[in-house]
């Protein structure tokens, strides 16, 4: 008797992996949760902007197989090559508006760096969120705790001064526990709908991959508008001692590591 077959008489099948495992939970993380909705209601409720950020996975640029599945004739299928080894590679960088269900993508060709996820909300502010909330005096950020936007990363609140100096607005952020990032409302309202969208289709050239982003919309109603960035985001930037003390940082009384406000200097 084969081998399979011993295999399917004790129950056994060919199964794939299951994402479920989320490592160990902090005891605060469920607060955390409530308190981050708590913040992004009250800022709504007073008119004030609320954003989800986050970098999408890097993408490739050329004729090479995205996945899933895309209605063409029969028989003819998209011809990709046979082998991925992009020399570019591009880094979407998207704001999710909470109150809007609005979207802006900074489609970035150079490191994902924490300079460059504060140049993609500067541009949400400059290109769409300033004229809806053109009285704002404050702005809630949620975000994950890792990564370019990570809760310790001193570059990235070192940009945040610049951007609530140069806007004159105090900007609040929320980071999830980690581990916690799929429940970032930007990976579920925009980013999977932008993955949904382009399904299928050879990402050939930047010009491809920013129409794509903008080109996706939903029943509920969802605008997105994409722009490349071109700029340099060298990695290894060093925030010093002098330069993070004079960041108008102020921790919220719950988890301040995760919770703050950044008050502009003016």
């Amino acid at each position: 008797m084969l081998v399979g077959e011993l295999l399917h008489e004790q129950k056994y099948s060919l199964q794939a992996n299951r994402k479920t495992k989320e490592g160990s939970s902090h005891p605060d993380r469920n607060a955390q949760f409530e308190y981050i909705n708590a913040q992004a209601t009250e800022f709504l409720k007073r008119r004030q902007p609320a954003i989800s950020v986050d970098t999408k996975k890097k993408e490739q640029v050329g004729e090479y197989k995205n996945g899933g599945r895309e209605w063409r004739p029969e028989g003819q299928p998209e011809l990709v090559q046979m082998h991925d080894f992009a020399k570019q590679k591009d880094v979407p960088c998207g704001v999710y508006d909470l109150g809007q269900n609005a979207g802006w993508v900074s489609v970035g060709t150079d490191h994902d760096t924490s300079a460059f996820a504060v140049e993609s909300i500067r541009r949400w502010w400059n290109m769409m969120g300033r004229e809806v909330y053109s009285v704002a005096t404050q702005l809630l950020i949620t975000a994950d705790s890792g990564g370019s936007n990570g809760s310790r990363v001193r570059l990235w609140k070192l940009e945040l001064q610049k951007l609530a100096d140069e806007t004159g607005l105090e900007i609040s952020v929320c980071h999830f526990p980690p581990g916690t990032s799929k429940w970032n409302r930007i990976e579920h309202r925009l980013f999977s709908m932008i993955t949904k969208n382009w399904r299928g289709k050879p990402l050939v050239s930047h010009e491809v991959i920013v129409n794509l982003i903008a080109a996706t919309t939903t029943r509920t109603g969802l605008r997105v508008q994409s722009q490349l960035d071109t700029g340099k985001y060298p990695k290894g930037v060093k925030v010093g001692k002098q330069e993070f003390a004079a960041i108008q940082l102020r921790p919220h009384s719950f988890h301040g590591e995760w919770n703050y406000t950044i008050l502009p200097h003016s």
